[in-house]
């Protein structure tokens, strides 16, 4: 009887991330003669092109933070964050041999970048930074737990690796106003950090940490404030825009 295996030699191979890893050879070959794992300034750099730099982050914007601020005074950056729109779900053994599948109930949004993003909300004014969120499909390797770690919660499982199934949409934040288009459009302007909750589905918690990126970056001012609650609106200039990188 034939097995299915997730990697040839088992789990113990997995290092750099296959989702991190996909999404550095799309942006190499979108330009020609682009190099990978470059150092520049003291930093090992994902993708460096002609026109700048390309950092993939598939994880929290803190352990980058420091980096891109000082790498963005000289050069051009774009930050690249995927987000999973639909996941599917793989259960392995400590073999690697793939024990099921099934989709995930879970479906991310673009304005969940704003979760990482509080990290780095004023890099978005620099005239050197630019994000790319790139919307995809993926599947999650899930195996056995670790014998003998301990985690914050109970659990028989672990996430072994994030693989790239497809690249669905490509949003480009290259401005403040452009975090608006994150948001849906049903959002009432102005608007307070419930409105935000209401009109993404998305925590109290998220809400507010969108309401601070965009504060910050100068998308949005505040208007008036009434107890704990602050009603927000666009800044003068701003506007909502949507676009692709080409």
């Amino acid at each position: 009887m034939s097995e299915t295996r997730a990697a040839s030699s088992g789990l113990s191979t997995y290092r750099e991330g296959s989702l991190h890893a996909a999404l550095k050879a799309m942006y190499a070959a979108a330009t020609p003669g682009s190099a990978t794992e470059q150092a520049v300034d003291g930093y090992v750099i994902d993708v460096v092109t002609a026109a700048g730099l390309v950092e993939i982050q598939t994880g929290s914007f803190g352990s980058a933070a420091k980096k891109l601020a000082r790498l963005v005074d000289t050069h051009r950056i774009t930050l690249v964050y995927p987000v999973a729109v639909e996941k599917w779900l793989l259960r392995v053994d400590a073999d690697g041999v793939i024990l099921g599948r099934r989709r995930s109930p879970k479906h991310g949004i673009a304005a969940d970048v704003f979760e990482e993003l509080v990290h780095i909300p004023a890099l978005l004014a620099h005239p050197n930074f630019e994000m790319d969120i790139v919307l995809i499909r993926e599947e999650e390797l899930r195996g056995p737990a670790e014998a003998g770690v301990r985690y914050r919660y109970p659990r028989e499982w672990r996430r072994l690796d994030r693989r790239l199934v497809e690249v669905v949409e490509t949003l480009r934040v290259e401005h403040p106003a452009n975090l608006l288009a994150l948001l849906p459009a049903t959002l009432p302007d102005p608007f307070t950090t419930k409105d935000i909750a209401a009109a993404t589905g998305r925590s109290q918690r998220l809400a507010g940490r969108a309401a601070y990126c965009l504060e910050r970056s100068g998308a949005v001012a505040r208007l008036s404030r009434a107890g704990r609650m602050i009603t927000y609106g666009r800044s003068d200039g701003m506007t909502q825009s949507r676009t692709m990188p080409g």
